[in-house]
């Protein structure tokens, strides 16, 4: 689902130290995220080889690059000789199945379709590495940035034992409900939709995701055409490109000019779209301001 573009991996060599044998590894770029909100130094023996592109990591750019970079194939991970290695569920059954032969403790992750869910995960990834309080200290971060409107939210709060009173309600301004049409609209036209992370927190911040309007599933292809026809109030998109998708990149600004002044086209970098965790934060900043400017 995710346009990452490949590295290539120097274990060893080309610079880059190897990765020392023993250690916590993940080959996640949405975990890494999250790791280095939570691990302490010296923890992390490598992070996923995604985590060291600028266009596609989650975690902060110079905490990546200082690790050992890790890709997905069974090999690779098994001659690391990890002692723990934290991977996305999605992951290959093949490599998955060929860590258990051979003995290498995995813990895996999924894509979380809900801000529940993905506090979940949080607390597991925590776990799992030791460092409860860290993560709990995340999930907090996490349910501040969020607005907490007519109770909405509430329960997540209680259900995972933070204080109401650390919380910053952030409600939504008086009078405005959630008659916003929003997408978020990325490279290629890939749109989430209903029942994901990213639906949900349009709705918590008072958007009504536009996706159902184009008959699109959780996550689907919008043509650009199909856009122009009939836009929302607002887009979340890239504004910039770079190296060979900028011409193509181009084209679609100068056609989405045409939507008129009605339609909002919002900075919203393709790299939040994919993972939850400290992402959230981010997203959650980006929503509140666009919506706090809506009349």
């Amino acid at each position: 689902m995710r346009r990452w573009l490949p590295l290539m991996l120097l274990t060893g060599c080309g610079g880059q130290p190897a990765i020392a044998p023993g250690g916590i590894v993940s080959n996640n770029p949405c975990i890494d995220a999250v790791l280095a909100e939570i691990a302490v130094p010296g923890q992390i023996a490598a992070v996923s080889m995604y985590s060291h592109d600028a266009d596609s990591a989650s975690a902060p750019l110079a905490w990546a690059r200082a690790l050992p970079a890790l890709g997905t194939s069974a090999e690779e991970i098994i001659a690391a000789r990890p002692r723990l290695v934290l991977t996305g569920n999605l992951a290959s059954s093949g490599t998955n199945a060929a860590l258990a032969k051979a003995g290498v403790w995995t813990v895996a992750v999924g894509v979380a379709a809900s801000v529940e869910k993905d506090i979940a995960q949080v607390q597991q990834i925590a776990k799992a590495i030791g460092r409860e309080e860290a993560g709990e200290k995340l999930v907090a971060e996490i349910l501040k940035s969020l607005p907490f409107r007519g109770g909405v939210g509430l329960g997540l709060v209680r259900n995972h034992n933070v204080r109401l009173t650390a919380l910053n309600p952030n409600p939504s301004p008086e009078g405005k409900g959630n008659k916003v049409t929003a997408i978020i609209w990325q490279n290629g036209g890939f749109v989430a939709g209903a029942g994901t992370l990213q639906d949900e927190l349009l709705s918590m911040h008072g958007f009504t995701n536009a996706s159902a309007t184009y008959g699109l599933t959780s996550w689907d292809i919008l043509p650009l055409e199909t856009l122009i026809r009939n836009p929302p109030d607002i887009i979340f998109m890239p504004v910039s490109a770079k190296g060979d998708d900028a011409r193509a990149f181009a084209a679609r600004r100068q056609l989405l000019r045409h939507v008129g002044r009605k339609t909002r086209i919002v900075d919203f970098p393709d790299k939040l779209l994919f993972c939850g965790g400290p992402t959230i934060i981010k997203v959650s900043r980006i929503f509140a301001a666009t919506r706090e400017a809506m009349p």
